[in-house]
C-alpha cells in the first residue's frame, strides 16, 4: 500500500478516522430510527411527517456515504456492521416501542441534538489535536444540516411562538418588537 503524505501523522489520521466511525455509527442509527418512524406514523400529521422523515433519511444517507469516504480518504475503513454501529453510537434505539407522533418528533429532536453536541465535540478535537482542518469543516456542514432537521423537528413540537432571543414561549397576543 502506498504511503499516505497529506501532512497528518497515522496518528493523527487514526484519532479522527475513530471519531468519524462514531459519527457514522450515531447517524445510521438516525436513519434506521427516522426510517422507521416514517413507516409507522399515524394520525393527523401522517402525510408532513412523513414527508418531512423521507427528506431527512435520504439526507443522512447521503450524509454517512459522505463520511465513509472521508474515512476513506484518510487511509482507514468505515465501520459497516450493525454490531460495530450499537458499539460506537451514542444515540439509543428502542425496540418494541410504538410512540405517538409527537413522542417520535420528540427522540429525533434528542438524538439530533445528541449528535450535533459530539460534533461539536469532534470539531474541536479534529482542529485542536489532530490538526485536520479538512475534516473539521467538513463536520462543521453535518452539524449545520443537524442543526436545521432538529430546529424543523423541534418547531413542530413547540406549538407555542418563543420569544425573540429563543427562551420561554410568548403568551398569546404578545406583540414582536419592531423589525422582528
Amino acid at each position: 500500500m502506498r504511503k499516505i503524505n497529506i501532512g497528518l501523522t497515522p496518528e493523527q489520521r487514526q484519532g479522527v478516522i475513530d471519531l468519524l466511525n462514531h459519527d457514522i455509527s450515531d447517524a445510521y442509527l438516525l436513519l434506521i430510527k427516522t426510517k422507521k418512524f416514517h413507516w409507522d406514523v399515524v394520525g393527523p400529521q401522517f402525510i408532513s411527517l412523513h414527508k418531512l422523515w423521507e427528506e431527512h433519511y435520504n439526507a443522512l444517507t447521503e450524509n454517512i456515504d459522505s463520511m465513509a469516504e472521508r474515512v476513506r480518504t484518510l487511509g482507514g475503513y468505515p465501520v459497516g456492521t450493525a454490531e460495530g454501529f450499537l458499539k460506537l453510537a451514542s444515540i439509543k434505539e428502542e425496540p418494541g416501542v410504538l410512540p405517538t407522533a409527537t413522542e417520535m418528533v420528540a427522540q429525533l429532536v434528542d438524538d439530533h441534538e445528541q449528535i450535533i453536541r459530539n460534533l461539536r465535540e469532534h470539531i474541536d478535537a479534529c482542529s485542536e489535536e489532530f490538526h485536520d482542518e479538512g475534516t473539521a469543516d467538513f463536520l462543521t456542514g453535518l452539524m449545520e444540516q443537524h442543526e436545521e432537521m432538529a430546529w424543523m423537528l423541534r418547531s413542530f413540537i413547540e406549538g407555542q411562538n418563543l420569544q425573540p432571543d429563543g427562551s420561554e414561549p410568548m403568551k398569546q397576543g404578545t406583540k414582536l418588537p419592531a423589525g422582528v
